[in-house]
């Protein structure tokens, strides 16, 4: 994961979609079938390579969790690159299973860092309320929910949650891993069609954030909590049972932010460092 390209090989970046329905989430797996096993395969075949390359990803989503915009990388040898990288694409489409497509391969600039790099991540969760349900041509991506929801009041739920916070109330928390974020987009809108959708950016997101924000705001959109609810769970810091996380398959990463390419490195640096909040620490 350093921004550091060996001597004699370039990173390159690829841009990709999935329909997450049938992977167990991004990362790879022994048995399982997952997005990054899959493409590793793809890309060691198509180029012939004796060893399988190693991805590093803007943002590993769950089992179940599709993305529009995601974001990877891998080093490979200049000669290796020079050779396959007019055909890559193509050769990928044909290799690739259809429920993931790469839609751009390109030499990344210098200082390049897929995860680290990013200045924000934007998510999208899509939900239906509609008394008959969902329709069967978007079932896989839009979550039914069975009382009518208030997109008002979820509005102004979700604008004490902006900025910088300790998320822990809504992330699963994980040894080693701060839950500090910042928060700097969240809102919801109704289309023409019905479907209601969140927004949500961030600079960066523990496991479950959102899906547990959302499942905090839907309580507040059916009138089963008060719109001061999710800001009085926020700032408990701690797991509330009452939050809900809401099933992934609403959930789409739909792109991923950079800075300018000279400022690639500065920001890969900067996002290493562990956060704390002001006032935070020994004293």
């Amino acid at each position: 994961m350093s921004d550091e390209v060996e001597p004699g090989h370039v990173r390159v970046r690829l841009d990709l979609s999935y329909d997450g329905k049938d992977f167990s989430g991004w990362a790879k797996q022994r048995v399982l079938r997952t997005v990054q096993g899959e493409l590793e395969s793809a890309l060691q075949t198509v180029m012939r390579l004796s060893e399988p390359v190693e991805l590093t990803v803007a943002g590993r989503t769950d089992a179940g969790v599709h993305a529009r915009g995601q974001v990877a990388q891998f080093d490979l040898a200049e000669e290796v690159w020079a050779e396959h990288h007019d055909k890559l694409l193509r050769r990928l489409a044909g290799r690739l299973p259809h429920d993931v497509r790469v839609w751009k391969v390109a030499e990344a600039p210098e200082g390049f860092n897929a995860r680290f790099s990013a200045v924000w991540r934007r998510y999208a969760y899509r939900v239906g309320d509609h008394q008959g349900g969902v329709d069967p041509l978007r079932r896989g991506h839009v979550l039914w929910h069975q009382w009518p929801l208030d997109v008002d009041a979820m509005n102004e739920a979700a604008a004490p949650l902006l900025g910088e916070h300790d998320f822990a109330a809504y992330c699963k928390k994980r040894e080693g891993a701060t839950t500090i974020r910042t928060l700097q987009q969240l809102g919801w809108e109704r289309a023409e069609d019905g479907i209601i959708t969140a927004t949500v950016r961030a600079d960066a997101f523990c496991h479950n954030m959102v899906r547990s924000l959302v499942g905090a705001l839907l309580h507040v959109g059916d009138g089963h909590r008060p719109t001061d609810w999710p800001g009085k769970v926020l700032a408990a810091g701690v797991r509330d049972s009452s939050v809900h996380v809401v099933k992934p398959h609403g959930l789409t990463l739909e792109e991923v932010g950079y800075p300018a390419d000279e400022l690639l490195a500065a920001r890969s640096k900067e996002a290493r460092n562990m956060r704390t909040l002001p006032g935070a620490g020994c004293c």
